[in-house]
């Protein structure tokens, strides 16, 4: 089901929003600062708060043992835009922006451009993804976006649709408790296919520690895995949707509805009674 948006508009959008913006590739990535500069020149009220380096795959870390560090970067981004480079994890970027830095709450949270996909179960090690579900937990529309190349670096696409389908879903009524995960290709914009509503893959990684020793005979583990997609494997959605790894193979940008809620949607009745299990 293709996903319908606005054509794109040459003139910014008539309500201007207060727009917090994260990631986990770090304050020096060109991701978030192109994602920034076209937040800011759509007329948006653009904050920063992200890590103050590469946290990639991160996940939802929280930092407990040492305090948080924060500090202005507001020479990185494009003029207008409120920056800080923060030294935790992306979650700790978001709460800290949410409850100490910003004066204002966010009308909308994003993350990214991450530099590299977010497909399948990516998601659950990401902390581009992370960043906007601590959005999403804390009550504010959240999206997430990814250029779903490791070596594409041509983020102005990405960084337009991204902000197409916010404004349109924020105008039009944000579902309480949804995140949307957007990848898009690694093409020019006139060559990126259809938007579509996408089911996320299983997406396993056949991990591959290798082992080394160091100058001074000790030995270390480098993990370098090889990701495996199971195209064939039963997933939760409509079946009419497109599974996402498959989707950005063809070409097409990728949208996928998710949740902080992780319950188990299997059949209740294949359990067996809890009083059994201890004996």
């Amino acid at each position: 089901m293709a996903v319908p948006l606005p054509e794109p508009a040459a003139t910014p959008p008539a309500s201007s929003l207060r727009i917090l913006i994260s990631n986990d590739d770090g304050v020096f990535a060109d991701g978030i600062q192109a994602l920034a500069a076209a937040a800011a020149a759509r007329g948006h009220r653009v904050t920063v708060v992200c890590p103050d380096q590469e946290r990639s795959a991160t996940g939802h870390g929280l930092t407990l043992q040492t305090p948080l560090r924060a500090e202005r970067a507001d020479e990185l981004f494009a003029p207008g835009v409120i920056a800080w480079a923060c030294s935790g994890n992306p979650s700790d970027c978001v709460k800290l922006a949410l409850f100490r830095l910003l004066d204002e709450p966010p009308d909308l949270v994003l993350s990214g451009i991450n530099h590299g996909p977010n497909l399948g179960t990516d998601v659950l090690y990401s902390g581009t993804v992370a960043a906007a579900m601590e959005g999403t937990i804390e009550g504010y529309p959240a999206l997430a976006v990814s250029s779903a190349d490791f070596q594409w670096r041509h983020f102005e696409p990405a960084a337009a649709l991204a902000l197409r389908i916010a404004e349109s879903m924020h105008a039009a009524g944000w579902p309480e408790g949804l995140l949307l995960n957007l990848n898009v290709p690694p093409l020019p914009a006139e060559a990126i296919g259809p938007l579509r509503w996408c089911r996320t893959a299983v997406r396993r990684y056949v991990d591959q520690f290798d082992k080394r020793v160091d100058p001074r005979g000790r030995t270390y583990y480098w993990l370098a895995g090889e990701v495996a997609n199971d195209l064939e494997a039963r997933v939760s959605g409509p079946d009419s949707w497109p599974i996402d790894v498959a989707w950005i193979d063809a070409g097409g940008a990728s949208l996928t509805p998710l949740q902080p809620e992780l319950f188990w949607r299997g059949a209740a009745a294949s359990l067996p009674a809890a009083e059994s299990l201890t004996g």
